[in-house]
């Protein structure tokens, strides 16, 4: 079976790299390795979800969900530093790489942690969650992801999803109005569309 990005522990050999980036006017650099999603540049999907992200204006920690090596979560940590960030993913190595790159852009406003979806994120309030979903993984993991996602918010938080049409944004959008109900598409911009929902009672 091969090895994806949202494997536990990779069994590949680590060969980490560091490149710059540019991201909501901040300059970044990242350390990224073999074993993690988009290693190479920060792809294009999540740089549409960054550039769209608002705080939602109510208490609470903003969750960075399958951050990766972490460019999602520490460019809005950045963006907007009275904010408190989590960053989480099943992946250790990329949990590694988000740890050297919150520490080696200065970030202090965001935590990493491991958790299967948002399985072990207890904290509370979360006022939103952002994700860039692992399509791979498979449209039932996916879609749990947003289900956990509408258990785990507060009233009036809101989550933030970017996926491609072709990749499931239709599906993606059906499954939020199930929980949700109302489903903003904020964003369209090369196939990727930017979806918002918020929490209500």
């Amino acid at each position: 079976m091969s090895e994806h990005y949202y494997s536990k522990t990779p069994q590949s050999k680590s060969d980490q790299r560091n490149f710059t980036f540019q991201l909501r006017n901040h300059s970044f650099i990242f350390t990224t390795d073999h074993g993690v999603f988009s290693k190479n540049e920060v792809d294009y999907g999540s740089r549409v979800l960054i550039d769209a992200y608002q705080p939602p204006e109510i208490d609470g920690i903003n969750v960075d969900l399958g951050c990766g090596y972490g460019p999602i979560g520490l460019s809005l940590a950045k963006a907007f530093p009275d904010q408190a960030f989590l960053l989480v993913d099943v992946n250790e190595r990329a949990l590694e790489l988000a740890e050297i790159n919150r520490n080696q852009n200065h970030i202090t406003n965001a935590t990493v942690m491991q958790s299967d979806r948002l399985q072990d994120v207890h904290q509370q309030p979360i006022a939103s969650i952002i994700t860039n979903p692992p399509i791979r993984a498979g449209k039932e993991t996916v879609h749990l992801m947003l289900e956990e996602s509408f258990e785990k918010l507060t009233s009036g938080g809101q989550l933030w999803v970017v996926i491609q049409k072709k990749q499931g944004a239709p599906s993606a959008k059906k499954k939020m109005e199930e929980f949700f109900g109302e489903v903003d598409t904020v964003v369209k911009d090369k196939g990727y569309f930017v979806l918002v929902a918020k929490k209500f009672d």
